[in-house]
């Protein structure tokens, strides 16, 4: 049942779900949908997660596109190995590690996941790219980084509910004058409504605050009040859309040849559960996904 499901989802246009993929989670017994227990709060990024990633985008990567919206990204700026980069939202070090082996930059990556971080930091030690890319931890409630140290800056959705101004002019702080800076951040353009049940569907699954999701226009100007010349301001929801809908044909191809046991069905059908109501709230431009470019004039 969840497979054809899966299957006739993502291989076509429409908005509604499935009813038995929305409510399969529902149904899984605890000990397949959870075969590691941890006692405490659930954790947003468990190495099972972390792994399910992995099979949609590529190692390391949380995002659709992995390697190649990674430079896609990246290469506008120019990137050398005479370059420093400051990666905020470094994932699971897919980013790092592609930028640091393709590119040949210096790479200092942020991650303010315990989990993620961790799984980061194993794999640049088995990239083997020494010094050239490292993970480190920040605290997005009291980003510091070194003043005026990198040469430009890549900042994949590091806001994630918390201040925009804080972290952005925590940015513009570490980068060097002339730096460019490449931010990608979810908006919403009109506040999402607390009691929809799409969104407050999406919030429960992301873990996120509907309410604190900024807008292009509010963080625009936050870049331009804190010293960005801001050349690009592009809507890349579409190009997320489709990267998402090729990620997951992909593996449901995949899974009909080799099936996957029935733990690990679980955990996939509880994230395309949350890819299906984040997808249905982009085609429905409630949610878009934007990309910034700007070239600092030197923090205020």
């Amino acid at each position: 049942m969840l497979m054809p499901s899966l299957r006739n989802w993502f291989g076509r246009s429409g908005d509604a779900p499935p009813p038995e993929l929305v409510h399969a989670t529902d149904e899984m017994p605890a000990e397949i949908s959870a075969p590691v227990k941890v006692r405490g709060p659930r954790r947003l990024w468990s190495a099972e997660r972390i792994r399910t990633a992995g099979m949609l985008w590529g190692e390391g990567f949380q995002f659709p596109g992995g390697e190649v919206e990674t430079l896609r990204l990246a290469k506008p700026m120019g990137l050398s190995a005479a370059s420093t980069l400051m990666l905020l939202g470094a994932g699971g070090g897919g980013p790092a590690r592609t930028v640091a082996s393709k590119l040949g930059a210096w790479v200092s990556g942020f991650e303010s996941d315990t989990d993620l971080a961790a799984a980061a930091t194993d794999l640049m030690g088995r990239s083997k790219l020494g010094r050239r890319s490292q993970i480190q931890r920040w605290d997005p409630t009291d980003p510091n980084f070194a003043a005026a140290y990198f040469h430009h800056g890549l900042a994949l959705e590091p806001l994630r509910d918390h201040q925009p101004e804080l972290i952005l002019a925590a940015i513009a702080m570490a980068l060097k004058p002339g730096g460019q800076l490449t931010l990608v951040e979810t908006v919403a353009d009109v506040p999402l409504p607390p009691k929809d049940h799409d969104v407050v569907h999406w919030a429960r699954l992301e873990h996120r605050r509907p309410e604190a999701l900024p807008s292009e226009i509010a963080i625009t100007r936050i870049l331009g009040r804190l010293g960005f010349d801001v050349r690009i301001a592009e809507d890349i929801s579409t190009r997320h859309v489709q990267q998402a809908l090729i990620g997951w044909r992909r593996l449901v191809r995949a899974m009909e040849t080799e099936r996957p046991p029935l733990w690990q069905t679980a955990l996939l059908v509880e994230e395309a559960e949350l890819w299906l109501q984040r997808l249905k709230l982009f085609r429905a431009k409630q949610l878009r996904l934007v990309r910034w470019h700007g070239i600092s004039r030197g923090a205020p």
